[in-house]
């Protein structure tokens, strides 16, 4: 670590001590549903129309190289309320094993370090709405919300696409005390029903209409958010309210059919891991973009230090503050992931379940395929049919970055890297 760095952090430790003795701000944790990185105004998309998340990210430190460390939506869910890996969480999978009660894998929200939980040791109160696959709530350690039942949100799934007010209420009965909100909706995930005013938008002829209607549901999404962020400028929230960004998993949607391009969603492929990250606290963080590698591992113990919280010993993020202290410089040069199985090999090991790790250094990032997994060793289709891959992967994303060209002839950077991925998170062979 530099001393030029080193300062930077001691500079926002001591900032963020002597301002919150005043007060928390309050945590506004907005979460996209299956949408790629590059579907956003404010990431280049030429067509589809994101005018209040462009404004977000006007006002807020920008990381477009974010990822999630897992492209499959309870996992990387579990990730972002946890600061936790899936191996470490082991919430791996949609959905259990064959013939086993789905109930049985909600043990594990109920053992490991949740926001909710942590943040209400500095008198926190929260709520959740939209995707959560943990049971009630209160598994989660939130005091409000909306899931009480259901598989990946049940009631909880209503928010945004029928209004927002159970958070309007939540907010009005929170004045007194810090909040924090879990805000993520069922959008823009199918079904692609957007309003009809919307789709007229998007439709054209010769254009596929299963494009246009994800493209709706992007704006869709965005239309909620800008009514979400209206309400704290109304109840003139917005100065004390740290503004969270990122997306669970990535969707390239298929041109002449409903669903995700196989190098999306449940892939270790960018179009399903990466995602913008952003930070919006006026007065606090100056806007700003950096390509800083960043991931949903950090959100938790970010936003735990804008409590003045230390985060849990089991989190391996970094405090995106003090990147943000340090102008984008970043004591961190490599992020990893990994990659499941939809369905649970085995609930309390993530091992049997996992096709892929990897990890990003600078411009490179290497896919390394499992070789105990059944589904690589005998080269067939994963529970769900989407194709796998058998042989490692490096792919420059500076000079390609939607991974169109596996780069050969690198066998000394592939066994760094792939050296690196065991000291992460050492996987035995079989």
């Amino acid at each position: 670590m530099s001393r030029l760095f080193a300062a930077a952090v001691c500079l926002v430790v001591l900032w963020s001590a002597s301002e919150l003795a005043a007060g928390q701000p309050n945590i506004l944790l907005i979460i996209s549903d299956d949408q790629s990185w590059t579907d956003f105004g404010f990431m280049g998309h030429k067509v589809i129309k994101t005018p209040h998340l462009d404004r977000l990210a006007a006002e807020s430190v920008v990381f477009p190289r974010g990822y999630v460390p897992t492209s499959l939506c309870r996992p990387s869910l579990a990730s972002m309320v946890s600061g936790l890996y899936p191996h470490q969480h082991k919430i791996t999978g949609n959905d259990p094993p064959k013939g086993t009660d789905r109930r049985e894998m909600l043990r594990h929200i109920r053992r490991i370090p949740s926001l909710p939980r942590l943040l209400a040791k500095k008198g926190y109160l929260s709520h959740q709405s939209g995707k959560w696959w943990e049971g009630h709530y209160e598994l989660g350690g939130f005091t409000h919300g909306m899931t009480t039942t259901g598989r990946h949100g049940g009631p909880g799934l209503t928010i945004g696409r029928k209004g927002l007010k159970p958070i309007f209420d939540f907010i009005d009965a929170s004045a007194e005390k810090p909040f924090f909100i879990w805000y993520a909706p069922f959008l823009p995930h199918t079904p692609h029903n957007p309003p009809a005013r919307l789709l007229s938008k998007y439709k054209a002829e010769g254009k596929s209409i299963h494009v246009a209607r994800y493209q709706a549901m992007c704006e869709w999404f965005d239309e909620t958010c800008g009514e979400l962020l209206g309400y704290l400028d109304k109840k003139k929230l917005r100065d004390n309210t740290l503004v969270v960004f990122v997306t669970d998993n990535g969707w390239i949607q298929k041109e002449k059919s409903r669903g995700s391009n196989a190098r999306s969603k449940r892939s270790p492929f960018d179009g399903g891991t990466r995602t913008p990250i952003m930070l919006r606290w006026p007065g606090k963080l100056k806007a700003a973009r950096h390509d800083t590698l960043a991931s949903s591992i950090d959100l938790a113990p970010t936003i735990l230090a804008a409590a003045g919280l230390a985060p849990h010993p089991e989190m391996q993020g970094i405090n995106l503050l003090d990147v943000c202290a340090a102008g984008g410089k970043s004591s961190r040069d490599t992020i990893f992931g990994e990659i499941f199985e939809h369905d649970v090999g085995k609930i309390d090991d993530p091992v049997p379940g996992l096709l892929y790790r990897w990890c990003i250094n600078g411009p490179w990032k290497l896919i390394l395929p499992h070789r105990g997994s059944p589904v690589i060793s005998r080269k067939r289709k994963s529970s769900y049919r989407d194709p796998v891959w058998d042989a490692p992967q490096l792919f420059n994303l500076l000079s390609d970055p939607h991974e169109t060209k596996d780069v050969k002839g690198q066998a000394a950077r592939i066994a760094a890297m792939s050296s690196d991925i065991e000291r992460w998170w050492k996987v035995e062979k079989p």
